[in-house]
């Protein structure tokens, strides 16, 4: 296991340049996770640390080396990728065992870390079997093993889940997370699903546009995203984001309608701002978490519903914008009807409309 230090890494083809003088230090044994929409760079930026891409400038250090110039193989990392990259044609036990084949170890230790890696993903009964009789999650366990047997110092998964139906990726997580408990190796993983982000990382790391947005934990970026892209690219429902203006202790909306300025922010008057609200803190009342803080109470439209057993999903119209809200014990609602809402405003945003940046006090 080994830490991992970026410091300024920049990635140039050409005079395109695709990542931005990034820095990032993940610690020994750390999960983390680089998120962020497609061409973000977060593939890139992995590939970097792995050897595969060279960088155009800056430093990447793995333990106390810097492997700027070093060849992937002696980076000491072992890489998961999306397509499995098995042998058709071995066995899964040869699979496993491949690596430590091609560095000529002895037999006796090959088959040691072989039935190791089986044992920690429950592919003992597998050994025998090709991939082709294999399902696409007990091939990605087998990828996953082929990067235990060679004990590295680091494991890159990249969009290792992305060809895997939903119920399977669910599953896999589960698996990824259950490796990490057990080998506590430090694990950089990349994708562009927040809810794997979410629910595998120690910390995240959102990019966009070669840039690092934001660094945190899972709870941290929920709770207080940096800006309005962290904001709507973390959390499912994205937060609804409405346009209006700082006004005497309020935020006036397009459409007249006044909310109460949520507290703990540093704004000026006549300052235009959004208002950023997640489902889970617009709720019909009598419908609603007990609230813990200030609230405000507002009337609006529902135009259509999404029933998710225990909880529905609502959308209504709110100052000419659809917002997404959240009801509890639900019950029957037709579109057209008018609710109160309750809003939980210690749980609100507010961002500069200019420049997106959160404005907390």
């Amino acid at each position: 296991m080994a830490q991992v230090h970026l410091r300024d890494v920049v990635k140039r083809y050409g005079s395109l340049e695709v990542v931005h003088a990034i820095n990032l230090d993940i610690e020994d044994g750390e999960f983390v996770v680089l998120v962020g929409p497609s061409g973000c760079g977060k593939s890139t930026t992995l590939r970097m640390v792995a050897g595969l891409e060279e960088i155009s400038g800056g430093e990447i250090a793995i333990g106390d080396r810097v492997v700027n110039d070093l060849p992937p193989r002696d980076r000491n990392i072992s890489m998961v990728f999306q397509n499995y990259a098995l042998y058709p044609h071995m066995t899964v036990r040869e699979n496993l065992g491949f690596s430590l084949k091609i560095a000529k170890r002895p037999q006796a230790e090959i088959d040691r870390a072989v039935d190791e890696a089986a044992g920690i993903l429950s592919l003992v009964p597998l050994l025998d079997r090709k991939p082709g009789a294999l399902s696409g999650g007990q091939r990605q366990r087998v990828a996953m093993g082929r990067a235990i047997v060679r004990h590295p110092e680091v494991f890159l998964f990249d969009e290792p889940l992305s060809n895997l139906d939903a119920k399977l990726r669910t599953q896999m997580r589960v698996e990824i997370k259950k490796l990490h408990q057990k080998v506590r190796s430090t694990i950089v993983y990349v994708t562009h699903d927040q809810v794997e982000a979410m629910t595998l990382a120690d910390r995240i790391v959102i990019m966009r546009d070669g840039h690092i947005e934001q660094i945190g934990s899972p709870l941290e970026v929920f709770e207080a995203p940096v800006n309005t892209f962290v904001a709507t690219f973390i959390g499912s429902p994205p937060m609804n984001l409405l346009e209006g203006r700082v006004q005497g202790g309020t935020v006036v909306l397009a459409d007249g309608t006044a909310v109460p300025l949520p507290p703990g922010h540093r704004v000026t008057e006549g300052q235009a701002v959004q208002l950023g609200m997640r489902a889970d803190n617009i709720m019909p009342v009598g419908h609603a978490l007990p609230a813990t803080g200030p609230v405000a109470e507002i009337d609006m439209a529902v135009t259509l519903t999404e029933p998710l057993g225990t909880e529905t999903l609502l959308f209504a119209e709110m100052a000419g914008v659809e917002v997404q809200a959240k009801m509890l014990n639900p019950r029957p609602v037709q579109a057209g009807e008018r609710m109160r809402f309750q809003i939980m405003l210690d749980k609100c945003h507010v961002f500069d409309a200019a420049s997106g940046a959160a404005l907390r006090g």
